[in-house]
């Protein structure tokens, strides 16, 4: 599984890039079956779950060329659709959340997806039926193989509709977009996802040759066209990780400047690290955090304990809700951290309470920080990553903390974040991987 060793208490300095968004490359990469013609998608993440998607697009004959740093082209003129019923389809399919995403455009285009029960991170409950009612919604019919845990979606001709989501669902949204463009007439999603990366599927599929309107809102109408062309596009910054930098920059006490974030897409998360205290500055797309000795969480007006929740974008991104705690364990302060969307998400906070951390955890989806002000510094512990986002949480504790950590489960921390530990070591950090 890999490990990694940390070595705590240094301050960190100098330049960091965000990778390209991860979550922006699963839908972006799913596209590419919407159309026989070539596509070219640049700032490509080299991280486990991208490559894995890649590969999958591989088995089912789309051809897939490196054609520069972080670039691809892909092109599916002859997909071998029959892979969708085959046992390794089944087994590849079935080690990768995002590869749900395929199941749209395969729909869309030649009629069927099918997909085993994803893998990804054991955060609770994850339910798939935002995806399968669109399916529907468009005339698809469903089927589920409980005993080997595999659905299929076929339909002859997809016909638009009006439709509710039941959730504002991302990959939710993003599937059923994707299975709408090629359907006859005109398709109505209301309480659409609007982040910032289903706003670039969009744009991706509009200069393909789509009609979607409403970007960005909660209400996409999408006109069906009978064919996709080709194109070309280039991925977002992946905002978890210049929030999860910013985390580190104000643990550590280190001075960093994060270069190319993409600032007007990242909402509310610049201005939820100021309110625990953070201080940053934006120079040009760069954002500098300056070293700062001690951090001081904001209250309400009135006084009472600031809670920071996640929401349904342009809210607070619950991806960023366990680095938001762990920063919070060495602010002056104290916050409610309130996890709405996944109940098992804030489980790893027993790794930060034996590392001298002050949490309360009130129920699956509340955790209360008692901010420690440095008066005590994290002390160094071995614990195992859960997920990609507690794994990366708990690489910054152990930055921060004084002595040598051991981090097992990396691979979680690894289907996320590239080449984490060698980005890190090259602006001061310790990180040996075993």
């Amino acid at each position: 599984m890999g490990v990694f060793e940390i070595t705590g208490g240094k301050r960190l300095k100098g330049e960091i890039v965000p990778q390209g968004a991860k979550n922006e490359a699963l839908q972006i990469i799913s596209a590419v079956l919407l159309t026989p013609e070539k596509v070219t998608i640049s700032n490509i993440p080299d991280i486990v779950d991208v490559n894995k998607l890649i590969d999958l697009l591989r088995e089912l004959k789309v051809k897939v060329e490196k054609t520069g740093h972080e670039e691809f082209t892909f092109q599916a003129d002859d997909v071998d659709v029959d892979y969708l019923s085959s046992e390794a389809f089944r087994k590849k399919g079935g080690g990768l959340r995002g590869s749900v995403m395929i199941v749209g455009p395969m729909l869309s285009r030649f009629g069927k997806g099918y997909i085993s029960k994803p893998g990804g991170d054991k955060i609770g409950r994850r339910r798939l039926d935002t995806h399968f009612i669109g399916f529907q919604n468009l005339g698809a019919k469903f089927v589920y193989d409980s005993k080997n845990e595999f659905y299929k979606v076929e339909a002859g001709n997809l016909k638009g509709c009006y439709m509710l989501l039941d959730e504002a669902s991302v990959t939710g949204t993003a599937n059923v977009v994707m299975a709408a463009v090629m359907a006859k007439g005109t398709t109505t999603i209301y309480n659409a996802a609007c982040e910032p990366y289903l706003q670039q599927l969009c744009k991706m599929l509009n200069s393909m040759g789509a009609k979607i309107s409403g970007i960005g809102s909660n209400l996409l109408t999408i006109e069906g066209v009978e064919y996709l062309t080709g194109c070309k596009h280039r991925l977002l910054p992946d905002m978890i990780e210049v929030g999860s930098f910013i985390g580190l920059a104000a643990m550590t006490q280190s001075e960093i400047t994060i270069k190319n974030v993409g600032y007007p897409n990242l909402g509310i998360i610049p201005k939820t690290f100021e309110r625990l205290g953070i201080q940053m500055e934006l120079k040009g797309d760069d954002l500098y955090i300056p070293a700062q000795e001690s951090y001081e969480i904001e209250t309400f007006i009135d006084g009472s304990i600031l809670t920071v929740s996640d929401a349904i974008w342009p809210g607070f991104t619950p991806d960023l809700l366990s680095i938001v705690l762990v920063v919070a364990t060495q602010a002056k302060g104290s916050v409610l951290i309130h996890q709405k969307m996944f109940e098992s998400r804030l489980f790893f906070v027993d790794k930060l309470i034996d590392m001298g951390a002050q949490i309360i955890l009130c129920d699956p989806h509340r955790a209360t920080v008692i901010g420690l002000g440095r008066k005590q510094k994290l002390r160094a512990i071995s614990m195992a990553s859960p997920d990609i986002r507690a794994g990366v949480s708990l690489l910054i504790a152990a930055l921060s903390a004084e002595g040598k950590s051991t981090i097992y489960n990396i691979n979680q921390i690894d289907r996320g974040y590239q080449n984490i530990d060698t980005r890190l070591n090259n602006i001061g950090a310790e990180i040996v991987r075993k």
